[in-house]
Protein backbone atom coordinates (compact mmCIF):
# COMPACT_ATOMS: atom_id res chain seq x y z
CA UNK A 1 0.00 0.00 0.00
CA UNK A 2 2.55 2.61 0.87
CA UNK A 3 4.82 1.46 -1.85
CA UNK A 4 1.62 2.31 -4.40
CA UNK A 5 0.56 5.42 -2.74
CA UNK A 6 4.13 6.88 -3.12
CA UNK A 7 4.40 5.59 -6.85
CA UNK A 8 1.30 7.79 -7.25
CA UNK A 9 3.00 10.70 -5.62
CA UNK A 10 5.75 10.59 -7.94
CA UNK A 11 3.47 9.83 -10.81
CA UNK A 12 1.63 12.93 -9.84
CA UNK A 13 4.75 15.44 -9.37
CA UNK A 14 5.94 17.93 -11.53
CA UNK A 15 8.75 17.51 -13.76
CA UNK A 16 12.14 18.41 -11.05
CA UNK A 17 9.83 18.41 -7.87
CA UNK A 18 10.97 15.83 -5.09
CA UNK A 19 8.63 13.39 -4.49
CA UNK A 20 6.71 14.00 -0.68
CA UNK A 21 8.14 10.44 -0.01
CA UNK A 22 10.98 10.31 -1.52
CA UNK A 23 14.03 9.97 1.03
CA UNK A 24 15.82 13.17 2.40
CA UNK A 25 19.85 12.36 2.26
CA UNK A 26 21.00 13.20 5.63
CA UNK A 27 24.29 15.58 5.95
CA UNK A 28 27.03 13.93 7.61
CA UNK A 29 28.10 14.91 11.19
CA UNK A 30 30.99 17.41 10.95
CA UNK A 31 34.70 15.67 11.95
CA UNK A 32 35.57 16.88 15.22
CA UNK A 33 38.59 15.06 16.86
CA UNK A 34 38.59 17.15 19.67
CA UNK A 35 34.81 16.68 20.96
CA UNK A 36 36.12 13.95 23.00
CA UNK A 37 38.45 16.02 25.30
CA UNK A 38 36.59 19.08 25.57
CA UNK A 39 34.01 18.53 28.90
CA UNK A 40 30.22 20.14 28.08
CA UNK A 41 30.97 23.68 28.71
CA UNK A 42 34.44 24.38 27.28
CA UNK A 43 32.89 23.99 23.73
CA UNK A 44 32.55 27.20 21.62
CA UNK A 45 28.58 28.00 22.71
CA UNK A 46 29.98 27.96 26.54
CA UNK A 47 32.38 30.05 25.94
CA UNK A 48 29.69 32.24 24.90
CA UNK A 49 27.92 31.79 28.06
CA UNK A 50 30.89 32.32 30.22
CA UNK A 51 31.95 35.63 28.06
CA UNK A 52 28.95 36.83 28.33
CA UNK A 53 28.15 36.41 32.00
CA UNK A 54 30.60 39.20 33.69
CA UNK A 55 30.75 42.45 31.58
CA UNK A 56 34.64 42.87 32.65
CA UNK A 57 35.72 39.49 30.70
CA UNK A 58 35.56 41.23 27.12
CA UNK A 59 37.69 43.77 28.36
CA UNK A 60 40.24 41.39 29.76
CA UNK A 61 39.69 39.45 26.61
CA UNK A 62 40.87 42.34 24.77
CA UNK A 63 43.80 43.14 26.78
CA UNK A 64 45.14 39.77 26.60
CA UNK A 65 44.09 39.06 22.58
CA UNK A 66 46.33 42.65 21.74
CA UNK A 67 49.11 41.29 24.44
CA UNK A 68 49.33 38.20 22.20
CA UNK A 69 49.38 40.51 19.14
CA UNK A 70 52.58 42.43 20.33
CA UNK A 71 54.94 40.09 20.62
CA UNK A 72 53.68 38.33 17.08
CA UNK A 73 51.60 35.23 18.72
CA UNK A 74 48.35 36.31 18.02
CA UNK A 75 45.96 33.76 15.65
CA UNK A 76 48.57 31.32 16.22
CA UNK A 77 46.01 29.31 17.91
CA UNK A 78 42.33 30.94 18.62
CA UNK A 79 42.09 33.07 21.41
CA UNK A 80 39.13 31.47 23.37
CA UNK A 81 40.61 28.35 23.07
CA UNK A 82 43.64 29.35 24.93
CA UNK A 83 41.73 30.58 27.66
CA UNK A 84 40.17 26.55 28.71
CA UNK A 85 41.17 25.60 31.82
CA UNK A 86 41.26 21.99 33.49
CA UNK A 87 38.96 19.28 32.05
CA UNK A 88 38.03 18.55 35.32
CA UNK A 89 37.02 22.23 35.99
CA UNK A 90 33.12 21.24 37.01
CA UNK A 91 34.23 18.73 39.29
CA UNK A 92 36.91 20.97 40.93
CA UNK A 93 34.12 23.25 41.05
CA UNK A 94 35.96 25.32 38.68
CA UNK A 95 35.38 28.07 35.83
CA UNK A 96 35.69 26.38 32.40
CA UNK A 97 37.64 29.41 30.95
CA UNK A 98 39.87 31.84 33.02
CA UNK A 99 42.12 34.91 31.81
CA UNK A 100 45.23 34.23 33.55
CA UNK A 101 46.72 36.82 35.71
CA UNK A 102 48.63 39.40 33.46
CA UNK A 103 51.84 38.63 35.05
CA UNK A 104 51.86 34.96 33.84
CA UNK A 105 51.32 36.23 30.10
CA UNK A 106 54.85 36.49 29.11
CA UNK A 107 55.16 32.40 29.84
CA UNK A 108 53.09 31.36 26.85
CA UNK A 109 54.62 33.58 24.17
CA UNK A 110 57.32 30.81 23.43
CA UNK A 111 55.28 28.48 23.46
CA UNK A 112 52.71 29.43 21.56
CA UNK A 113 56.34 30.07 19.22
CA UNK A 114 57.05 26.56 19.44
CA UNK A 115 53.58 25.00 18.38
CA UNK A 116 53.87 27.84 15.54
CA UNK A 117 57.32 27.05 14.20
CA UNK A 118 57.30 23.12 14.97
CA UNK A 119 53.91 21.48 16.33
CA UNK A 120 51.82 22.61 13.84
CA UNK A 121 54.19 21.68 10.94
CA UNK A 122 54.56 18.30 12.21
CA UNK A 123 51.21 16.91 12.99
CA UNK A 124 49.16 19.68 11.09
CA UNK A 125 46.01 21.61 12.93
CA UNK A 126 45.86 21.62 17.02
CA UNK A 127 43.47 22.39 19.15
CA UNK A 128 43.99 23.40 22.66
CA UNK A 129 42.00 21.24 25.31
CA UNK A 130 43.70 22.68 28.55
CA UNK A 131 45.76 25.92 29.19
CA UNK A 132 46.08 28.23 32.75
CA UNK A 133 44.83 26.49 35.78
CA UNK A 134 44.72 28.72 38.91
CA UNK A 135 46.79 27.27 41.90
CA UNK A 136 43.81 25.73 43.32
CA UNK A 137 41.51 24.23 40.16
CA UNK A 138 45.67 22.79 39.64
CA UNK A 139 45.95 21.39 42.74
CA UNK A 140 42.27 19.98 42.30
CA UNK A 141 42.76 18.48 39.00
CA UNK A 142 46.31 16.73 40.17
CA UNK A 143 48.93 18.90 39.27
CA UNK A 144 52.19 19.68 40.50
CA UNK A 145 53.53 22.09 42.97
CA UNK A 146 55.14 23.90 40.33
CA UNK A 147 53.22 22.94 37.08
CA UNK A 148 53.89 24.30 34.14
CA UNK A 149 50.00 24.92 33.51
CA UNK A 150 50.02 26.92 37.12
CA UNK A 151 52.45 29.13 35.05
CA UNK A 152 50.46 29.43 32.02
CA UNK A 153 53.71 27.91 29.75
CA UNK A 154 51.86 25.25 29.37
CA UNK A 155 48.89 23.97 26.51
CA UNK A 156 47.73 20.05 26.42
CA UNK A 157 46.18 19.87 22.74
CA UNK A 158 45.07 17.07 20.41
CA UNK A 159 45.73 17.00 16.25
CA UNK A 160 42.77 18.14 13.83
CA UNK A 161 44.06 15.47 11.31
CA UNK A 162 43.76 12.17 11.26
CA UNK A 163 47.10 10.54 12.44
CA UNK A 164 47.85 7.07 14.49
CA UNK A 165 49.44 7.75 17.90
CA UNK A 166 52.70 6.21 16.89
CA UNK A 167 53.03 8.92 14.48
CA UNK A 168 51.84 11.69 16.04
CA UNK A 169 54.25 10.83 18.72
CA UNK A 170 57.15 10.27 16.06
CA UNK A 171 56.53 13.23 14.61
CA UNK A 172 56.55 15.11 17.54
CA UNK A 173 59.49 13.73 19.34
CA UNK A 174 61.99 14.26 16.23
CA UNK A 175 61.16 18.00 15.57
CA UNK A 176 61.62 18.19 19.59
CA UNK A 177 65.00 16.25 19.63
CA UNK A 178 65.82 18.82 16.89
CA UNK A 179 64.43 22.12 17.77
CA UNK A 180 62.86 22.02 21.17
CA UNK A 181 66.36 23.07 22.82
CA UNK A 182 65.93 26.16 22.27
CA UNK A 183 62.95 26.67 23.11
CA UNK A 184 63.06 25.19 26.52
CA UNK A 185 60.33 23.08 24.94
CA UNK A 186 58.60 20.46 27.02
CA UNK A 187 56.84 17.58 25.46
CA UNK A 188 54.79 15.18 27.27
CA UNK A 189 52.17 12.57 25.93
CA UNK A 190 48.68 11.31 27.99
CA UNK A 191 46.00 8.94 27.47
CA UNK A 192 45.15 8.80 23.25
CA UNK A 193 45.69 11.49 21.31
CA UNK A 194 46.47 14.63 24.18
CA UNK A 195 49.66 15.70 24.26
CA UNK A 196 51.59 18.76 25.96
CA UNK A 197 53.90 21.48 25.23
CA UNK A 198 55.39 24.00 27.50
CA UNK A 199 58.34 26.51 27.38
CA UNK A 200 59.66 26.23 30.61
CA UNK A 201 62.59 23.19 30.58
CA UNK A 202 63.71 21.00 27.82
CA UNK A 203 62.50 17.63 28.60
CA UNK A 204 60.19 14.87 27.80
CA UNK A 205 58.30 12.17 29.17
CA UNK A 206 55.61 9.53 28.79
CA UNK A 207 56.84 8.04 25.65
CA UNK A 208 55.31 4.70 24.02
CA UNK A 209 57.79 2.05 24.51
CA UNK A 210 57.32 1.36 20.03
CA UNK A 211 58.88 5.11 20.19
CA UNK A 212 61.43 5.86 22.68
CA UNK A 213 63.53 3.61 21.26
CA UNK A 214 63.87 6.35 18.21
CA UNK A 215 63.35 9.32 20.30
CA UNK A 216 65.59 8.80 23.81
CA UNK A 217 63.92 10.47 26.68
CA UNK A 218 66.07 13.02 28.12
CA UNK A 219 65.03 12.57 31.72
CA UNK A 220 64.83 9.22 33.50
CA UNK A 221 61.79 8.22 34.68
CA UNK A 222 62.53 8.53 38.69
CA UNK A 223 63.54 12.14 37.85
CA UNK A 224 59.78 12.61 36.51
CA UNK A 225 58.41 10.33 39.16
CA UNK A 226 59.80 12.49 41.82
CA UNK A 227 57.44 15.56 41.35
CA UNK A 228 59.46 19.05 42.83
CA UNK A 229 62.60 17.27 42.55
CA UNK A 230 65.31 19.24 40.83
CA UNK A 231 66.27 18.71 37.27
CA UNK A 232 69.84 18.90 35.66
CA UNK A 233 70.01 22.84 34.33
CA UNK A 234 69.78 22.72 30.35
CA UNK A 235 71.93 26.00 28.76
CA UNK A 236 70.53 28.83 28.22
CA UNK A 237 67.92 29.36 24.83
CA UNK A 238 69.77 31.35 21.94
CA UNK A 239 69.69 34.98 21.93
CA UNK A 240 66.58 35.76 20.24
CA UNK A 241 66.11 38.18 17.28
CA UNK A 242 65.04 41.55 17.18
CA UNK A 243 62.00 39.74 15.08
CA UNK A 244 60.91 36.89 18.11
CA UNK A 245 62.80 39.00 20.90
CA UNK A 246 61.25 37.41 23.94
CA UNK A 247 59.12 39.20 26.20
CA UNK A 248 59.73 41.09 29.43
CA UNK A 249 59.99 38.85 32.31
CA UNK A 250 57.35 37.90 34.49
CA UNK A 251 57.35 39.53 37.74
CA UNK A 252 56.33 35.84 39.39
CA UNK A 253 58.66 33.72 36.95
CA UNK A 254 57.77 29.71 37.42
CA UNK A 255 60.77 28.26 39.26
CA UNK A 256 63.86 26.55 38.45
CA UNK A 257 63.32 23.21 39.39
CA UNK A 258 60.63 20.30 38.44
CA UNK A 259 57.86 21.65 36.87
CA UNK A 260 55.91 18.56 35.07
CA UNK A 261 52.39 18.22 36.55
CA UNK A 262 50.93 14.65 36.92
CA UNK A 263 48.10 13.22 34.54
CA UNK A 264 45.17 15.62 34.94
CA UNK A 265 42.46 13.61 36.37
CA UNK A 266 39.38 13.24 33.87
CA UNK A 267 40.94 13.62 30.73
CA UNK A 268 41.34 10.12 30.05
CA UNK A 269 38.14 9.50 28.07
Amino acid sequence: MRAALALLVSAQAPVGVQPLLAPVAMAPAPFDPAAEYITAGQDEPGYRSWYLGGPWRAAQVKSFNEYLNSYQVGGILPTWQLLRTATSWQECGGQPFEIPPSEEWPHIVQTLRYIHDYVVPAVGPVEPVSGYRNPSLNQCAGGAPESAHKHYSAIDMVPLRPITRIDMMRALCATHSLHGAQYNAGLGFYAFMRFHIDSTKFRRWNMDPAVAAECPAIVHPEDIASVGQPLPQTSPAPAATPATAAPPAATTAPSPTEVVHTPERGYQR
